[in-house]
């Protein structure tokens, strides 16, 4: 099942842990994770648009057709999946509001968080429109040599809260 134009509901779902629960979400956890692809579909636009072909290595010099995906490592995660991942009591990912980016290092990390941040400005700052959801947990982190964002957006009541966690 399509989420939007280039994320799954598999993709969104998958999970290296087995459970009996089958880690599928309910039909409110699908809404969310449609919403958080609205952002992943511009993150992935723009991230292309700017920094795309730097990451393509040497080849022709017109690669337009060549797009880099957004690549998620975790998004919807059922109680028993966040449990035997360790992941926090009262997580986005149970809900369906959060995803974790993987990143290519800490240049890409910083490139994607200023993109979803620009994002984020936009909503709020937009006459045109009515005020749109802000995000919720945009989180940059690092466990050794692997990078990821974890971004959250919830139906309501976002906090807008950034942290670093480099361990």
């Amino acid at each position: 099942m399509k989420l939007s134009p280039h994320f799954t509901l598999g993709e969104l779902c998958k999970t290296s842990y087995h459970t009996s629960d089958g880690n599928i979400p309910s039909h409110v956890a699908i809404e969310n994770l449609k919403r958080l692809c609205g952002w992943l579909e511009i993150l992935r636009e723009r991230y292309n648009r700017k920094y795309g072909n730097l990451s393509l290595g040497p080849g022709p010099s017109d690669r337009s057709g060549d797009e880099l995906p957004v690549i998620i490592n975790s998004g919807y995660r059922s109680e028993q999946v966040n449990m035997k991942c360790g992941g926090a009591k009262g997580s986005n990912h149970l809900t369906g509001c959060a995803v974790d980016i993987r990143c290519d290092g800490p240049e890409q990390m910083i490139r994607y968080a200023a993109i979803l941040l620009d994002i984020d400005n936009e909503k709020s700052h937009n006459r045109d429109r009515p005020l749109c959801e802000n995000f919720d947990e945009l989180i940059q982190e690092q466990r050794g040599t692997t990078y990821w964002i974890h971004f959250a957006v919830r139906p309501k009541d976002n906090r807008r809260k950034i942290l670093f966690d480099c361990r």
